[in-house]
């Protein structure tokens, strides 16, 4: 209290946030050198980056835990832009991994849900941006499956099936739209962005984040710098500069 006396207390400073919003490729994003630490580290000091990533996690189990992660809100809660990323698991063949695969049709229908649910807490779908799954590296992941003591249960021709899935939803609900399964693959031998034949290599993260940041980036734009350059820090009575707005 007295420090807050002496002061002066300015209002609380209410930093605008990102969401992300997927399965463990967003919630692996955080490690050293993951698209999501870069985009951290990229809007520091104008927004909180939120990692909810969910190892494993279909749209299916996303859709019901959506609104325990965001609801209405006033707009300072809002966050400014949202990444849904899913579709890893949802592709998994059926009669290999039942858990998790999501029926084609059901896919496309639970990431419309999402948007939709989105839209209903005051994110409009120029905030939202749909991720498709990554290709997978056949051959690299079948070692993972026999590892585990398990056959093959995923394909890379049934993942573009829901990575078009996803294309067409974003079309269908207007928002943006990061292709990842066909610019993975038409930039080079997209193993490299691999570790495992799914989940993402150094080389991948920062392929993902350097298509992903302009879509953020556009987002943001308008956003200030929260608090003063330390040399525009007035001197004498520093609490002019710190105790304003939050913006410079």
């Amino acid at each position: 209290m007295a420090l807050c006396e002496a002061a002066g207390c300015g209002s609380a400073l209410l930093w605008p946030r990102v969401l992300l919003f997927g399965d463990s490729i967003t919630q692996f994003s955080f490690q050293q050198g993951g698209w999501g630490a870069s985009l951290a580290d990229k809007l520091v000091r104008k927004c909180d980056v939120l990692n909810r990533g969910f190892s494993g996690y279909n749209t299916r189990w996303a859709k019901i835990i959506l609104p325990r992660l965001i609801r209405k809100g006033n707009s300072l809660d809002t966050p400014v832009a949202v990444t849904i990323f899913f579709g890893a698991n949802d592709s998994a063949l059926k009669d290999e991994n039942p858990k998790q695969h999501i029926a084609l049709d059901e896919y496309a229908a639970n990431l419309k849900s999402m948007v939709q649910y989105l839209k209903s807490v005051d994110i409009p779908e120029n905030r939202v941006i749909l991720i498709t799954p990554t290709p997978l590296c056949e051959t690299a992941w079948e070692k993972q499956c026999i590892m585990q003591g398990c056959k093959l249960n995923r394909l890379n021709s049934v993942v573009g099936e829901y990575a078009n899935a996803c294309l067409q939803v974003a079309q269908d609900c207007g928002t943006d739209i990061l292709d990842l399964w066909t610019l993975m693959q038409d930039s080079q031998d997209f193993s490299s962005y691999l570790s495992d034949g799914l989940h993402l290599s150094p080389k991948g993260n920062e392929f993902l984040f350097s298509h992903l940041w302009p879509l953020i980036e556009k987002k943001v734009s308008s956003l200030p710098l929260l608090l003063p350059y330390w040399r525009d820090v007035a001197e004498a009575k520093p609490e002019l500069s710190l105790l304003g707005d939050g913006d410079h």
